[in-house]
């Protein structure tokens, strides 16, 4: 049997143009970061009412990762002590959420992600699509690289001191 090749052509780039100009508009003016916004806000919304599933939970993950991503490339760099701690209330919750199978927020949890999510908000406006595209590549980089806390490890050792 013959070997198989390893070549794979890359993807061409139709119109060339538009793909550059794509990536130098600002994430705040396409209609697809109005919609991201919204799927933001409602996940929020949603966790705050305390009717908060898996998915509303992942997608405040995903934001809270993205705003740590765009101030590490030094758009809201001087945020990162209230990004540390909206991810630390983030992981506060989802450890609840594991043990009460409800992601609920408390109080002063509730504060920092509304401030978290009209930083993320504002990160959106101020840069540019080819900046998401990196941020979103860091988070993909860390969390392939096993650096992000994952809340379903949280769940196998909460399971483990309640078996020990």
């Amino acid at each position: 049997m013959k070997k198989r090749s390893k070549y794979r052509p890359k993807g061409l780039i139709m119109d060339t143009m538009l793909f550059v100009s794509s990536g130098l508009k600002r994430v705040g003016s396409i209609s697809a970061g109005t919609t991201l916004k919204i799927k933001n806000h409602a996940a929020l919304e949603s966790v705050r009412c305390g009717q908060g599933a898996r998915e509303d939970v992942d997608i405040l993950i995903t934001a809270f990762n993205i705003t740590e991503a765009l101030a590490m490339m030094r758009i809201g760099d001087d945020w990162k002590v209230e990004i540390r701690a909206a991810q630390d209330a983030l992981l506060a919750m989802g450890r609840r959420g594991v043990e009460t199978g409800k992601f609920i927020l408390r109080g002063p949890e509730l504060t920092i992600f509304n401030l978290a999510m009209e930083l993320h908000d504002a990160q959106l406006d101020a840069c540019t699509v080819s900046e998401l595209e990196k941020a979103i590549d860091i988070v993909a980089a860390v969390v392939r690289a096993k650096g992000a806390r994952a809340i379903i490890q949280l769940k196998a050792e909460h399971e483990n001191e309640q078996n020990a």
